[in-house]
């Protein structure tokens, strides 16, 4: 298995691909979505139930040139560029919606997973829902009274509408104060589904590509008035159903898989890693399930960490893990300090297990 850090479309620079090489990682998640603020010094524990921000992308896709670029220079320090993160919310935002623009929005679909291939990019990751990540509040309650983040359905209306021209918590156009999505069902979002992915998916074979999908975090059947295709493991395993083309994945979400209600992470990871149905995992801890939890550091949640490495060794699994996300550390780099934390940690579980 392999030690990666995943970056910000605003983190994507020299710097932080040395801070990544000093941590011991040798690949990179990037994302190319501009939806976390603090520049060189990101945190997720700000508020963001007015949305993570908007995206300036409509009609400008990334570009061959672009990509290659992004992967020549994450090599020259040394380190591979393994997945791009996230499509931009403002590139398929009516294929979520079922919207007019559906068609043009899947032809440029395709254009970025080719290009992403022609890229000598192996996998992409999405996740496919229209309300997103919606719920976080900021608590200073981490060990040590370290930020971090918690959902608690309680605090929340969890059914507050989504605006037109807001998708995926971003906005790609003025959103309206009395204009809204209306209720989407869970059987009109997995048609969405099979219809992207039975487009996409040949296109993806075809260029190397393996399209990866994150489960539903908070896991929650229904947010924003809209359906949530992967809030249970038995839901995430449908997503399988689709297609058993070898581009057909999982973006394996530890912290997400354990806030669900019901399931057991190990057995599906020891399940799926056996089947090289995993792209890459996002390695975090949480306490709690939904309707309350909190992430945590990596050693200290509901998850045996040291037991989930076993099992991806076990089943000789050949991806990357990365941090994902983490509480910040009390210092002047809080992001940095707690993603060094948790790859020194993942380092030294990777080299104890051998």
């Amino acid at each position: 298995m392999k030690l990666g850090l995943g970056l910000y479309k605003s983190l994507l620079n020299d710097q932080n691909f040395s801070f990544a090489k000093q941590a011991g990682a040798t690949h990179i998640v990037a994302q190319l979505v501009d939806y976390v603020k603090g520049g060189d010094n990101p945190t997720l524990t700000q508020n963001y139930l007015n949305g993570w921000g908007h995206s300036p992308n409509k009609g400008k896709l990334w570009t061959l040139d672009e990509l290659i670029a992004l992967r020549k220079q994450v090599e020259s320090h040394g380190l591979i560029l393994e997945a791009i993160e996230n499509f931009d919310p403002a590139h398929w935002y009516d294929i979520l919606l079922d919207g007019p623009l559906k068609l043009q929005q899947m032809e440029d679909m395709k254009k970025i997973i080719r290009d992403v291939g022609k890229a000598g990019i192996p996998i992409m990751g999405y996740y496919f829902s229209l309300a997103g990540v919606w719920g976080w509040t900021s608590v200073p309650e981490g060990r040590g009274n370290a930020k971090s983040v918690r959902f608690d359905a309680s605090a929340i209306d969890t059914q507050i509408p989504i605006p037109k021209g807001m998708i995926w918590n971003m906005t790609y156009e003025d959103a309206t104060e009395n204009e809204f999505i209306p209720r989407v069902t869970y059987e009109e979002m997995w048609a969405r589904l099979n219809e992207f992915l039975k487009v996409m998916l040949p296109i993806a074979e075809e260029n190397g590509v393996k399209l990866v999908a994150h489960p539903d975090d908070p896991p929650l059947p229904y947010l924003r008035n809209t359906a949530r295709l992967f809030h249970t493991h038995k839901h995430y395993e449908r997503l399988l159903e689709i297609s058993d083309s070898p581009s057909n994945g999982f973006e394996f979400c530890l912290g997400t898989l354990q806030e669900m209600e019901e399931g057991n992470v190990y057995e599906l990871l020891n399940k799926y890693a056996a089947q090289n149905k995993i792209g890459y995992v996002h390695f975090r801890n949480v306490k709690g399930k939904v309707p309350l939890y909190q992430e945590v550091f990596v050693d200290e949640g509901d998850l045996d960490m040291v037991k989930v490495i076993r099992i991806l060794k076990d089943n000789n699994y050949q991806g990357v893990l990365i941090p994902d996300h983490t509480p910040e550390m009390t210092c002047g780099a809080p992001w940095h300090a707690g993603k060094a934390y948790a790859l020194g940690y993942m380092k030294g579980v990777i080299q104890a297990i051998g």
